[in-house]
C-alpha cells in the first residue's frame, strides 16, 4: 500500500538506529572492560571489534541519507496517486489520512514490542511464570495487530472496540514492566541492559497510545464512504462512491475521473462543419 505517512515513518526510525548505533559502542566498552577485570574476556576484544562498531554508525547514517532522498520522491508520488484516487474532497482525505497513520503505527508497535520482549527474554533467565507470559505474549500480540489492520478494512466497530480494550491492556502491560525494572525487589535482574528496555518501554507505550486515539478517530470515520478507498482494489466503481465526494463519471479541468483517467473524447454529433 501506497502509504506516505509509513515513508516518513521510517526515516525517522533509521534515525533512531543511527542514534542507537552510536550510543551502544560506549556501552559495549564498558561491558568489555568490566568483564576483563574478572578474566572473563580478553581486553583485545575491544580493540578487534572498535573498527566494526564505528563502521555500524557510518552505514546506517549512508543508508538513512540514501532512505531519505528515496522518501522524498516516494512523498511525491504517493501524494499524487492518493490525490488521483480521492481527488480534492477534503473530509475523505483526512479520513484516509487517519486510516494511513493508524496502518503505520501497528506496524511500528510490532517492532518495538517484539524489540523489548526479545532483550526481556534474553536477560531475564529465571523460568517463571512472567517469563512464561512473556514468550506467550508474542504470537497473541502479533494475531491482535492483524486483526486491527483486519478491522478498520473491513469497518467493523466492535471489532475495532475489542481491539483498543486490548491496547488498554498492552498498555498496563508496559507501565507494569517499567515499574517493575525499577522497584528495589527486582531491579537487579534488569540492570544489565535497563537503559535499552526503559527507551523500549518509553517509546512503546507512547507509541499504544497514538494508536488507542488513532484507532478512535478510525472509528468514527466508520461507514462514511472511506471504505472502497482503503481496499485492495484500484478500481472503484460507481456503486461505491460515496455520497459528496469528489469523484464524477467525467473528469473536469480541476477533477480527475475514477482512477485519474480522462474520459476519452467524443465528438457531439450536433456540431455544426463549415466548409
Amino acid at each position: 500500500m501506497k502509504n506516505t505517512i509509513q515513508v516518513i515513518g521510517l526515516v525517522a526510525y533509521n534515525v533512531g538506529l543511527l542514534i542507537y548505533g552510536s550510543v551502544q559502542m560506549e556501552q559495549i566498552k564498558d561491558a568489555v572492560f568490566e568483564l576483563a577485570e574478572d578474566n572473563f574476556v580478553r581486553r583485545e576484544i575491544w580493540h578487534d571489534t572498535k573498527p566494526f562498531l564505528i563502521a555500524i554508525p557510518c552505514i546506517l547514517a549512508l543508508g538513512t541519507i540514501l532512505m531519505a532522498a528515496c522518501a522524498w520522491k516516494l512523498y511525491d508520488e504517493f501524494a499524487w496517486t492518493i490525490y488521483k484516487r480521492i481527488s480534492a474532497d477534503l473530509r475523505m482525505k483526512r479520513r484516509f489520512l487517519q486510516y494511513q497513520v493508524y496502518i503505520a503505527l501497528l506496524k511500528f508497535d510490532f517492532f518495538f514490542f517484539l524489540g523489548f520482549t526479545v532483550q526481556f527474554v534474553v536477560i531475564v533467565t529465571q523460568r517463571q511464570v512472567e517469563f512464561a507470559l512473556t514468550i506467550a505474549a508474542i504470537p497473541v500480540t502479533i494475531l491482535i495487530l492483524l486483526a486491527a489492520a483486519w478491522f478498520v478494512r473491513k469497518e467493523s466497530l466492535w471489532g475495532t472496540i475489542a481491539v483498543i480494550i486490548l491496547y488498554f491492556g498492552g498498555l498496563a502491560y508496559f507501565v507494569f514492566k517499567m515499574v517493575r525494572m525499577y522497584s528495589p525487589s527486582h531491579s537487579g535482574a534488569y540492570l544489565p541492559a535497563r537503559k535499552e528496555l526503559t527507551t523500549f518501554a518509553v517509546l512503546t507505550i507512547i507509541l499504544i497510545i497514538l494508536t488507542i486515539i488513532n484507532a478512535c478517530l478510525c472509528a468514527h470515520n466508520y461507514n462514511r464512504g472511506l471504505k472502497p478507498y482503503v481496499n485492495k482494489s484500484s478500481t472503484i466503481d460507481d456503486d461505491e462512491k460515496p455520497v459528496g465526494s469528489a469523484y464524477a463519471p467525467y473528469a473536469t479541468e480541476m477533477e480527475p475521473g475514477v482512477n485519474g483517467k480522462l474520459p476519452a473524447f467524443r465528438p457531439s454529433a450536433n456540431r455544426i462543419e463549415i466548409d
